[in-house]
């Protein structure tokens, strides 16, 4: 029997690896998602959008369009009851835009018709005249104008004047990433006869798009109701509104349900994607190659609105050192308004700049002291008790230098013999080499990520736990509003269940608006804090069960459905005990409060808890073509504790791919600020030919202060893996590369 079995009287708790509720209907196709949705009746809606990345708009004719056989409604802004502004962390972006457009594929108009062919077809019938102006796109030319930035962060700590024996500078850039995911934008809205409106839609974060909703269509919370659809995929790319209020402004308006799916190159303008950079950094080490400072300035482009560049400016300024003891910062971090697509969260959420930033000058150190590129991060590796440039001290396990040794500790893979099979060459798929010019390099790096929100944020989570009979067996029902986005909640959520109440039947109730906020699925936060939410709901359970039994509480436990004593075993049968009662319990859970920054210093203690990973990359290079293969992608992560170790290691191969992307082909082109490449023919993504073998160390340190000491999982991977392929690259050819993704002119110079 294994130790979970032991603990908990199933195979499927807490450190196990059961079979996901949604993973066969996945495999199979089955599984619905918030495209599938259908209602009788139903309209369909079209969003008609600028464009321009910057325009007055001059006038707006929409009678051609009325006039098309089968619409039903073509609204404009003037057709917003509430407030037509809407924003993650600001309101300042329109429903539908007014007298100005700020990006191209800025909402204009919307249309419902009783076809999506017709409504596409009347959406190019709406005359739109603009005065187009000159649009702003250089992130660092807007910041020196005062009013387009969108926040500045310092930090300052020790000498601002220090001086150093060694001393490397570089300036690097990080190009627009897309999240890339499968599942396009998608919902229904359904009119309800109290006159408010039932959203079904794919979403980060159902109460925070319910609170938007609201005050663009001048309803009471209570007539806003929002169900989470099927998910495929997010990636930060859904924590923005994306056709959310269109629906149902177009739902009220004709009084029938609508359903709104992006088509693959509406999605590409139709959310937030990675924060493209600019970051100028200069490292002062001594002889030994210890670091005495680190200065940096870092330019985030925040695009044409808010969404949370705040957050984000926040994350690269406060991680912008990395996972290192550095006594004497000044860094500062500014984001900024341009004309180019809005930027929000995604994955790694501003550590990723930093690290490739701070990881390449990790190397240039390196070579300038003359050590090995896994001494140099080794001789400067925080640890438990170090103390963060903002002045935190991280007071939970560190292991960096572990990381790295586990990583040097693995075999390399053999290098190739006799004639190479093609396949395994850069662009042998497609026959374009033979093995001429091919070099291997293998690069290292070390990445650091806060967990959950930050910043004095009121960051909880609710939940729900009911504990009953059902037919003839104990059985547990969970509710949470925390959104199942093809992560794996619902499954850790189960696990958590059976192992605080001891009971194999876990029902996990559609996520909705009607239990209150659980927050966001980002910041790797669900597990931590919805986890905790239901792990605390499991123990007022318990609490209130054991009340019914006359017998120390502190000498129950609740195995295999079963009441058992430490001390005299087996008591009861769990529904002998239970017998008609229902055990309900409705809990809003916290994890430990955190600071906001001093404005002038940085200073304060920002964050909940720190993540960390760290990757070997081996890469094969034609360096007359220019072409990379990646050989090998290993990593090694500390996680706390795996609740699901299959999932953990899921997690880490994702987002591993998501860093392999961004290292070498993923960007989204942008020019004058208009997008050239808004498709998956032209935004190339990783596939199963591009990732290579991983071979995966999960560690284990608890942090005391988290439930179950367990340490969020799905960003820390992607933001070490672009790093450690560049640096391998590096390696392979011998050149700066200073600019992700790397382009096949970057290492052939041509």
């Amino acid at each position: 029997m294994t130790t979970t079995e032991q603990a908990t009287g199933t195979a499927s708790g807490i450190g196990s690896s059961p079979r996901r509720p949604d993973g066969i209907g996945k495999v199979r196709g089955e599984f619905a998602y918030s495209s599938d949705l259908w209602h009788e009746d139903m309209l369909w809606g079209a969003t008609l959008r600028s464009p321009h990345p910057h325009a007055r708009i001059t006038a707006v004719d929409i009678a051609e369009a009325l006039a098309v056989p089968g619409v039903y409604a073509v609204l404009t802004h003037e057709d917003v009851p509430g407030v037509n502004r809407y924003g993650l962390e600001h309101p300042d972006q329109p429903v539908l835009a007014e007298n100005v457009v700020r990006y191209q594929g800025e909402p204009v108009a919307l249309v419902a018709a009783d076809h999506p062919e017709t409504a596409r077809r009347a959406m190019k019938r709406i005359k739109v005249a603009y005065d187009v102006l000159e649009p702003v796109t250089d992130a660092e030319e807007a910041v020196a104008e005062e009013r387009n930035v969108v926040r500045h962060v310092p930090i300052r700590r020790g000498d601002p004047e220090a001086r150093a024996e060694i001393v490397v500078t570089g300036s690097y850039e990080v190009g627009m990433q897309d999240q890339a995911f499968l599942g396009p934008e998608s919902g229904l809205a359904v009119p309800a006869e109290d006159g408010g409106i039932d959203l079904y839609v794919a979403t980060q974060w159902l109460h925070v798009d319910q609170r938007q909703i609201v005050a663009a269509l001048g309803l009471p919370e209570e007539k806003v109701r929002l169900t989470l659809g099927g998910v495929g995929g997010a990636f930060g790319g859904r924590e923005d509104l994306s056709m959310q209020v269109h629906a149902c402004l177009l739902a009220l308006h004709t009084g029938k349900p609508v359903k709104m799916v992006y088509n693959r190159e509406e999605s590409f303008y139709g959310h937030v994607h990675r924060h493209p950079a600019t970051l100028h950094y200069e490292h002062g080490a001594d002889a030994d190659g210890k670091l005495v400072y680190v200065k940096a300035r870092i330019y985030l482009d925040g695009g044409a609105y808010a969404s949370s560049t705040p957050a984000v400016v926040a994350n690269a300024a406060t991680l912008g050192v990395g996972p290192y003891d550095v006594p004497n910062v000044s860094i500062d971090c500014w984001g900024a308004y341009t004309n180019n697509p809005p930027c929000g969260a995604m994955r790694g959420f501003g550590a990723v700049q930093a690290a490739f930033a701070y990881e390449s000058q990790m190397d240039r150190l390196a070579e300038a002291c003359g050590l090995d590129p896994v001494e140099i991060r080794v001789r400067n590796a925080m640890s438990e008790g170090s103390v963060m440039p903002t002045g935190q001290v991280v007071d939970s396990p560190a292991p960096v230098e572990e990381l790295l040794e586990r990583l040097v500790a693995k075999p390399l893979p053999p290098e190739p013999e006799g004639e190479p099979d093609l396949r395994t060459l850069p662009g042998g798929v497609s026959n374009t080499t033979h093995g001429e010019g091919v070099v291997r390099g293998v690069g290292y790096a070390v990445g650091i990520k806060n967990i959950c929100f930050s910043e004095g944020f009121d960051d909880y989570s609710t939940a729900r736990v009911r504990l009953e009979v059902v037919g003839g067996e104990p059985a547990a029902t969970v509710q949470t509003a925390a959104c199942e986005v093809g992560q794996g909640l619902v499954t850790v959520l189960q696990q958590i269940v059976r192992t605080e109440l001891g009971v194999e039947q876990v029902t996990i109730l559609p996520m909705d608006t009607s239990i209150g906020n659980a927050g966001s699925t980002s910041a790797s936060r669900q597990t931590y804090v919805t986890g905790g939410a239901v792990r605390a709901a499991c123990l007022a359970v318990r609490k209130a069960l054991f009340d019914r039994v006359e017998h120390a509480s502190a000498d129950l436990d609740l195995v295999g459905g079963k009441l058992v004593s430490t001390r005299d075993g087996v008591l009861a049968d769990l529904v002998d005990v239970l017998g008609e009662a229902v055990l309900d319990e409705n809990v809003e859970w916290r994890h430990r409060p955190t600071e906001t920054l001093d404005p002038e210093t940085g200073a304060g203690n920002a964050h909940v808890q720190y993540g960390f990973a760290a990757h070997r990359a081996v890469v094969d290079v034609d360096v007359e073509l220019g072409l990379v293969k990646v050989v090998a992608l290993d990593c090694a992560q500390d996680v706390g504790k795996a609740l699901n170790p299959q999932a953990v290691l899921g997690q880490i191969q994702g987002g591993s791919a998501q860093g392999l992307g961004l290292a070498v082909m993923e960007e989204i082109q942008v020019r004058d600020g208009k997008v050239r490449n808004p498709s998956f023919t032209d935004y190339l993504i990783p596939t199963v030919l591009d990732m290579p073998p991983m071979s995966i160390d999960v560690l284990e340190r608890a942090d005391p202060h988290a439930p179950y000491g367990l340490r969020g999982v799905g960003e820390p991977p992607t933001i070490s893996s672009t790093p450690a392929i560049v640096a391998a690259i590096r390696a392979a050819t011998g050149r700066a590369l200073t600019r992700v993704p790397v382009r096949p002119e970057h290492i052939t110079g041509v």
